[in-house]
This record gives C-alpha cells, structure tokens and sequence, in this order.
C-alpha cells in the first residue's frame, strides 16, 4: 500500500559547504525532500477534501505490534497522532456481487478458507526456493502449482485484496521469493494503523526534518540549505565533483551528490545524467517496476453503508479484475462526514488518471448503487489524485517484479561515482513502504560516509 511519495519537485539539500572563490562548492547535494531524503541528511501528501485533510498518499504505518518497533510506528506515538487500526477481518461478511447485493455468507467464507489455504501453500513454496536456491517465480505461477488460479469473480476479488491492494501490481509480474512473505510483516508485526490527524502524515518528515535543520517557532523549516520548487534536469559528475543544474537555470557544485527521486523519475528521464549512466545501472533501474496505487475520496449528503463493528471495509467482485474493488467507510476516522474511500491499481490507475473526474464520479456510482441500490445519493465530492501522470512522482511506490535479482537489486541503489542513490525502492527488505524509504535514506548516508572518511567507495 501506499507507503511514499518521492517528488523530484526537488529540493536540493546542502550538507556542509566551503567557499572557493566566489562559489560554494557543497560537501553533498541531497536531491528529492522526501522520507530518504530527508533521513539521509540527518513528501508525503496531505490535501484539503470537502473541509478535510486527508492523505492522498501514504495512508498507513504498516507493520505495527511485532518483535521490533517499526520506526515511523514510534514516531507517529511520539507526535500523538490519531490513527485506526484496519480490521480486515470480516471482509468476507463484506463481499457485494457484481449485481445483486451481498454474496451469502457461507459462499464467501468458503471462498475465503480456499484462499487462505493457497496462500500457505505460496508461502511454503517460497521458502522452498529459497532454501534450495531454486530461480525466482512470480506469485501466479506458484498458484499454477496449486491448480488454484482465482477466475470467478468472486476469488479475483479476494486475490486482488490480498496482492494487488498490497503491491500495486497482480500476482503475474510479483516476484514470489522477494515478496512472499513479506519482511514488513514478519520484523515489524501483522498490524497496520490508518493515520487521519490534521497534521497529516506529512508530520513525520517534519519531525525528521527538524532532528537537523532549523525550524521556527511554528515548526516550519526555515533552514537556507533547504531548497523548494527547484526541479532538478540535470546532473553532471567526474571523479573531481558533481554539478547541479535545475529548469531556472540555478547551478550547485558538490562533492557528492545523493539521488533520492523515485524510480519511477529516474525511468522517465526527467534528470538528465552526464555521462550518461552505465548500462549495467540503466538496465537495472528499467527493469524495477514503479506501481501506481490511487486512493479515490468520495463525500456523500448522508450514509448509506452499514457502520459498526466489522464494516470497515467491503469488497466488490467484477468480472473485471480490479474495478473499483477495494473499499473502506471512514465513519471512524472523519465521524459524521459521511467519506467512502475506493482504492484502484496498476492499469485501472491510469486508465482513470485518463478520464475526466466525472466519468470517474459515473462509474463509482454505478458500482456503489450495485452494491446498495438505486435510491442512493449522488457523491458531492470526489478527489482523484494523478500520481501516473505527474512527472514529479511517476507513479506512487516500487514493485520487485518477477526476473529481478537480488544482484540486479543491488545495481539499482549502487553509487555511480561521485553520485549516490537511495529511496523506498533501494531498501532491499522494505521497499514500497515509508519506513523502507526511512532505513534506505540512513543507510545510503552511511555508505556515503564510509567513502568520504574512510575510503570505502
């Protein structure tokens, strides 16, 4: 799930400086003032809805009550935010046909049980390969294995929860041996908290932020060598230095330089590399996946979908995988605002970010009165969020896709000279959630700085 959003909208980060002549010359530039960014030196995204601030991006601490505290779980107590757990528990009690109101309870527990039985059945396999160093499948050939490839609507809606709602991505390009199971859960705990708090999730970075760089009596950063609404295109480097230049002509000169844009950025182009990278880190990157996972926001005159305990989330089965399937009342979070949350992935994402919000508005309300009838209301508010498209963020969070090695891993967060990288989808344990993004930003700090002092490049 959404767990980072890396904008190369970029902030430039100076760390340390000396003067030489007339121009500094910076020990490092961090490029990109997201969660790596920013623990490197040592965004997520809140907006406004219908008199609400709620995350279009990264919604979730995830990993929460296991043998190790996950760090942005810790920060989040220490700044008091309000969060909620997510009980996914009776979802299969939440299952609405396609046409016709709920699915019978028994129908969809047995559903449910099969799907539970094969995801143990994959969770072994995995470990079966990887103890006998077997190559790597996606998580669609494991359940080929099994003979059990979900087809009706029905087990694609619950596949879809259990995969595509986490990665972004389906089953068919997921890479079994690094995803399954994954280390978020196992180190950090089953647990995931939904944060709605007005000081959004965003306070974590702010929190980081102000461990080292200088603040006013309101909390905002006021730190000089912090640089906003600065979009980076260009990075030169050599074994004397790097050179910075942004789309307003403004040049910085560095020692080092650390890369903290999302992959999705530095597939795109956006950052102009001279020379040009080597193919074996341009290979590499292209073949990492940068997912797109889009959180639709829906406002209502009043409600109309059952509260209460084990109502949370519902589910919708198309025959479409994927259409507007994953659902979550925020009764709990926003009391008496009457907000449907809908989650859609991967090429429903873009499909979407393609289309007008009204038609957008059409299909939910087609589904939604699928579900609850014809007599509903109309949503008064929608908030689509365009990730895909936005050039800053090309999408939301990185996928291991399937013929991706652990080698090949490594390439992608390896140094190129002078210039460093790191972001959620370096960390190799953790990628495509915040506190990835967190730990990658810390280690890629001390791998730089093993270079500078000790001559470890």
């Amino acid at each position: 799930m959404l767990i980072t959003k890396i904008a190369s909208l970029i902030a430039i980060m100076a760390v340390a400086s000396r003067a030489v002549a007339v121009e500094e010359i910076h020990t490092v530039l961090i490029v990109g003032a997201g969660m790596s960014g920013i623990s490197a030196a040592n965004k997520l995204s809140k907006t406004k809805f219908a008199g609400l601030s709620v995350e279009i991006g990264a919604g979730w601490v995830e990993g929460v009550g296991g043998r190790q505290l996950n760090p942005i779980w810790d920060m989040v107590n220490r700044l008091k935010l309000t969060t909620f757990r997510s009980n996914y528990d009776n979802v299969s009690y939440n299952a609405y046909k396609q046409r016709g109101g709920l699915y019978e309870k028994s129908e969809a527990q047995q559903a449910f049980y099969a799907a539970e039985e094969l995801s143990e059945f994959i969770i072994n396999i995995s470990k079966c390969l990887q103890a006998h160093r077997q190559d790597d499948i996606s998580i669609l050939a494991s359940q080929r294995l099994k003979n059990q490839v979900p087809s009706s609507p029905l087990d694609m809606a619950i596949d879809y929860m259990a995969y595509d709602y986490e990665f972004s991505e389906p089953p068919r390009v997921t890479s079994l041996l690094n995803c399954i199971p994954l280390s978020t859960f196992s180190e950090f705990g089953e647990d995931s908290y939904f944060v709605a708090d007005p000081k959004g999730y965003e306070s974590v970075v702010h929190f980081v932020a102000e461990q080292f760089l200088v603040t006013n009596e309101s909390c905002y950063v006021t730190d000089p060598r912090l640089l906003l609404n600065k979009v980076v295109n260009e990075i030169s480097y050599s074994k004397n230095g790097v050179t910075v230049k942004t789309e307003d002509g403004s040049v910085y000169r560095a020692e080092y330089v650390m890369v903290s844009a999302s992959i999705g950025v530095l597939q795109s182009g956006l950052i102009n590399f001279k020379p040009d990278l080597p193919p074996w880190k341009i290979l590499a990157m292209y073949q990492f996946d940068m997912a797109v996972y889009t959180k639709i926001h829906l406002k209502f005159p009043h409600r109309f979908w059952p509260t209460g305990n084990g109502t949370q989330f519902f589910m919708y089965a198309h025959e479409k995988r994927g259409y507007y399937t994953a659902w979550q009342q925020l009764e709990l979070e926003y009391p008496g605002e009457n907000i449907l949350l809908v989650t859609v992935t991967d090429d429903e994402s873009r499909r979407i970010e393609q289309q007008p919000d009204s038609d957008t508005k059409a299909e939910i309300m087609a589904v939604l009165r699928a579900m609850f009838g014809k007599n509903i209301p109309d949503a008064t508010d929608i908030l689509v969020p365009r990730w895909w498209s936005n050039r800053f963020y090309k999408g939301t969070f990185s996928n291991w896709p399937i013929g991706v090695s652990r080698l090949e891993f490594d390439r992608i967060r390896a140094p190129v000279g002078r210039v460093y990288f790191t972001g959620e989808h370096t960390s190799q344990n953790f990628n495509g959630y915040v506190h990835g993004a967190y730990l990658a930003g810390i280690e890629s700090a001390k791998m730089l700085i093993r270079c500078m002092m000790q001559g470890d490049c």
